[in-house]
């Protein structure tokens, strides 16, 4: 999904960096965009849960539809709907290429998956949304492995600065890595109330 506005912009607005090149932007100026961004507004109830909603959309890049459509998945599925929900989009193709570190943004990453540049257990996928399984193997192209973007994740330019994700086995060196299990939400480090989400939903 192409969102046309700046991503600095839209990060200053939601209130965290969409990308590692925001987190400069959103220090220096963490308050809304435009002329009345410094104005302090009385927010609602629904302004608030909005926010946590639109907040949690961008960070997976994922349209409106999309969103509503995982949530209903989420609402029927055992366990807490919120937590769910996080797992289920943490689950999607684009999500755990960039978690593991073979893309540098959630961008990037839907770009390259969307190219046909990886594959599941040996098959070409080019969804971004493909849900992925415990125990599937996901791994770039032989293909496309000498170009820039690869190289560069391959010598650990995208690698997270801490202990990486415990469910994910990812050989950066192989430019391959293996969903182990389901995600836990105190494990994804999304910025987002996902209770709030739920309320926005289900009022």
């Amino acid at each position: 999904m192409n969102h046309p506005r700046p991503k600095a912009r839209l990060s200053r607005a939601l209130g965290i960096p969409l990308t590692r090149k925001c987190v400069r932007y959103v220090e220096r100026r963490p308050f809304p965009p435009g002329v009345h961004g410094r104005q302090r507004r009385k927010t609602s109830d629904y302004q608030v849960r909005l926010l946590e909603k639109q907040r949690l959309r961008h960070q997976y890049n994922v349209s409106e539809t999309q969103l509503r459509r995982v949530f209903d998945e989420a609402a029927r599925s055992a366990g807490k709907t919120g937590e769910s929900l996080v797992a289920l989009l943490e689950r999607r193709l684009d999500a755990v290429v960039h978690r593991a570190g073979l893309a540098r943004s959630i961008y990037q990453a839907r770009q390259l998956v969307a190219h046909g540049h990886f594959t599941v257990d040996g098959r070409k996928v080019d969804r971004p949304s493909y849900r992925l399984r415990p125990g599937q193997v996901v791994a770039v192209r032989e293909r496309s492995r000498a170009s820039l973007p690869f190289q560069l994740a391959a010598a650990g330019a995208n690698a997270s600065e801490g202990p990486g994700q415990p469910y994910l086995s990812v050989e950066l060196a192989e430019l391959r890595t293996t969903l182990l299990r389901e995600p836990a939400r105190h494990e994804v480090p999304v910025i987002c109330d996902e209770q709030l989400v739920v309320e926005f939903y289900s009022r």
